[in-house]
């Protein structure tokens, strides 16, 4: 199924329509959809180079949109909810970020895991719903997605851009692991910066 889904996506990104089915992609992927937009993104702007950043603000705009989704329903249809979440098999996980949370810097830690999960390949609906489960100041929220999408999708826009077909084969087989250095590395910075100055 996920194989279908990605090879579909992957023929939406060559259509005549591809911007629209871009934001739509954009915009399910943050709540439920298990297909993310990166993989259309890296050849819609290899087929249209000039449009890479109009591509990269699409992709932006809607999945942060789609985030706000993802936190109503786990703010309002709970049961909604878990059914996503343990599709994923984050029961366990979400259920420790919950408790964290509540204690300490547990604001921070959720910042921080909000960040990693819309900039690595962790499935970001899962924490966008779990978001609203716990109630998370729907401002930072806000902020924390467009910054780590528009951060993720446009680094995806400008290397397909400058590096073409190079870029993507790169994408199929390094980008998640380095995609995920990358996050943690910045939160780690930002942590640090954090715990210094508080």
């Amino acid at each position: 199924m996920i194989k279908f889904l990605y090879q579909k996506s992957l023929k939406l990104a060559a259509h005549k329509s591809s911007k629209t089915f871009l934001a739509i992609i954009s915009f399910v992927e943050s709540s439920f959809f298990p297909i993310p937009p990166d993989v259309m993104i890296a050849p819609m702007v290899i087929a249209r180079k000039n449009d890479y950043i109009k591509i990269f603000l699409i992709a932006t705009i809607f999945s942060t949109l789609g985030g706000f989704l993802g936190y109503f329903i786990g703010l309002s249809f709970s049961d909604v909810a878990m059914l996503v979440v343990e599709f994923y098999g984050y029961e366990s996980k979400v259920d420790d970020l919950k408790d964290d949370f509540s204690i300490g810097d547990g604001r921070f830690i959720w910042i921080a895991t909000l960040f990693l999960a819309g900039f690595t390949p962790l499935p970001f609906k899962v924490f966008t719903i779990t978001s609203g489960m716990i109630g998370f100041n729907l401002f930072i929220f806000f902020f924390i997605c467009l910054i780590s999408r528009g951060l993720r999708f446009f680094i995806v826009s400008y290397l397909s851009f400058k590096f073409g077909n190079t870029f993507n084969k790169f994408m199929e087989t390094e980008a998640a692991k380095w995609f995920a250095i990358l996050g943690i590395l910045i939160v780690a910075i930002f942590g640090l910066i954090y715990f210094v100055i508080k």
